[in-house]
Order: structure tokens, then C-alpha cells, then sequence
């Protein structure tokens, strides 16, 4: 199966063909997925070398032209140094750009922890106005690439990951998706994630929500879950554990409520080893997340 990113530039580059708002910014990582779209169209696809700062002042620069900029490398060089330009270029500007990230927050164990960023959507929680799409499988990828260039001048993170779930599910951009249905606890699986915690999940009476877009955070569908299966949550998220648990406390303010937050690890693991092995180490494998969940929930099986 193709991954996330071998999607991402044959989508782009039709995308560049079919629309003259639709411009691409590089530094250097992911070039040559777009040489060919470069010689046709070499005013919109833009490389600035390895300087990130400049990569997001050159898309806020075409935003404002009224183009539509969509700006990619790995996610510590695309959210987390260049984030002074993020934050002023696209958010004080106001201007509308999709980002599109590679490697995810650990995807790539043996580049060491220069190109992780567990700590992307925590760090764009503190601006505002941000989408964020977390997609779980190469479709659901195309399909909210598809829906984040179309955003008119939205401001869009796309979060692109190897790691994949096995099958993907239909995505609308906007909603939590229910995947299972139980009556002791609700379990909110993040993108990639979801595999594990139906694996880990296996027999507990919980409902299980699929979020692929985590941002707005679709505390409606959460409260809707709880009705039947009860206050206590769980997120797990495949970035900064915690990252969601404000949002989902503000989703459940006016009533008793406990929520449990699952993810990356702030201690630093130092040794390069495998994502699987960095995956259970966080915790967020199928028989860890079994007994994480398990214990805060209590263990209901269902009948």
C-alpha cells in the first residue's frame, strides 16, 4: 500500500493543473515528487532551498497575491521552526495557506529527534483560526488535501503520517465518526490510531469516535456519545499526549465529567529503534492502550 506522502504529490499536481489559484512551496524535501509540475508550471511551484523561515513568508506572500499556497516538508521544519513566521506571515496577516507535513512524531526513528514533532498541534493550538486534519489512511489523505485546498483562504494543517490504519473510512472534513457503540466510557481514536484502540478496545463495552479533523473539535459528536456510553473519555492522539483534553473538558463543562489523554510522551527517547518500538514505548500499542484504557475505565467487557 502507498503511503500518505505518495499520495500527496500526484494530488497536488493534478490539483496544480486543474486550478490557477493552486501554488506549491518547497524547501528542498519533497521536490522532486513535483519536478515534472515544475516545468509546467514553474511560477507556481516554488523552491527556496533549506530555508524554512522564508518557505512560509514566500506562501503568506502568494496568499496575499490570491494564490493558493500549499507548503510542505517535515513537521519540525514546517510548524515548529519557522513558527515565528506561521504565527505573524499567515496568522497576523490573516492570510490562508495549507500545510502539509511529513514524518510525523516519530516516523522516522533514525533521523533522530531533529525531524520529530510530537509537539506540532499543541503548538498551533496557541493560534487562532487553525483546521487541522489528521488523516488515518492514503484515501482519507487524498480526500482532506482535497477539501483543505478548496478551503477558500483557510488557514489548514495537513498531518501526513507512514503510519497507517488498514482500511480507510469516509471523511467530511469536519465530524468525529462512530466506529463502535457501548454504553461504559467513550474512547476517541486519533487518525493512524484507530487499528490500536479497536485492537486494545476488543470486548469493552466503549463507544469508539474516529477523528481525522481534530481541529475544529467536534465536541458535539463527543457529547452525543456520552449520553449513552457515559462521562469518562479517553483520547488517544498520535502527537503531545494531552493535546485535546482542554477541548474535550470545554465539550463537557456543564456536567461531571473525567477524560483520560493518551499519546506522546514528553521524556525523549533517545535510542533510534523502530517506530513500532517507539510506538509501544508511548504506550499507544494494542496491549498497552488495552490496559491503560482498561484500567480507567474499569474494565467493562461487553455483553
Amino acid at each position: 500500500m502507498d503511503t500518505m506522502r505518495d499520495r500527496f504529490a500526484p494530488v497536488v499536481t493534478r490539483l496544480l493543473d486543474e486550478d490557477p489559484r493552486v501554488a506549491v512551496v518547497l524547501a528542498e524535501i519533497g521536490a522532486d515528487g513535483f519536478a515534472e509540475a515544475a516545468r509546467r508550471h514553474p511560477d507556481r511551484v516554488v523552491n527556496v532551498g533549506i530555508r524554512e523561515q522564508l518557505m512560509v513568508g514566500a506562501a503568506a506572500g502568494l496568499a496575499l497575491t490570491g494564490l493558493r499556497p500549499v507548503v510542505h516538508t517535515f513537521a519540525s521544519f514546517l510548524v515548529e521552526r519557522p513558527f515565528e513566521q506561521v504565527k505573524l506571515d499567515l496568522g497576523h496577516q490573516d492570510a490562508g495557506a495549507v500545510l502539509v507535513s511529513a514524518a510525523a512524531s516519530f516516523d522516522w526513528p533514525a533521523g533522530g529527534y531533529t525531524h520529530m514533532a510530537p509537539g506540532d498541534v499543541a503548538l498551533l493550538d496557541t493560534l487562532d483560526g487553525w483546521t487541522v486534519h489528521v488523516p488515518g489512511h492514503p484515501d482519507e489523505a487524498e480526500t482532506l488535501l482535497r477539501h483543505a485546498i478548496a478551503a477558500g483562504d483557510d488557514k489548514v494543517y495537513v498531518r501526513l503520517s507512514v503510519q497507517s490504519n488498514q482500511q480507510g473510512l469516509p471523511v467530511d472534513g469536519e465530524r468525529f465518526r462512530t466506529v463502535r457503540e457501548g454504553r461504559s466510557g467513550v474512547v476517541v481514536a486519533v487518525g493512524p490510531l484507530l487499528d490500536a484502540v479497536l485492537a486494545g478496545t476488543e470486548g469493552l463495552d466503549v463507544t469508539v469516535l474516529y477523528a481525522t479533523t481534530v481541529r475544529p473539535f467536534d465536541g458535539a459528536a463527543l457529547r452525543r456519545a456520552t449520553e449513552t456510553a457515559g462521562t469518562d473519555v479517553v483520547l488517544v492522539e498520535p502527537y503531545l499526549a494531552g493535546t485535546s483534553t482542554a477541548a474535550a473538558n470545554d465539550a463537557l463543562a456543564d456536567v461531571p465529567h473525567r477524560v483520560l489523554g493518551l499519546g506522546v510522551g514528553r521524556r525523549e527517547l533517545r535510542r533510534y529503534g523502530q517506530i513500532e518500538e517507539h510506538a509501544a514505548a508511548h504506550g499507544l500499542d494494542a496491549r498497552s492502550l488495552r490496559e491503560r484504557i482498561g484500567s480507567f475505565l474499569g474494565a467493562v467487557t461487553a455483553a
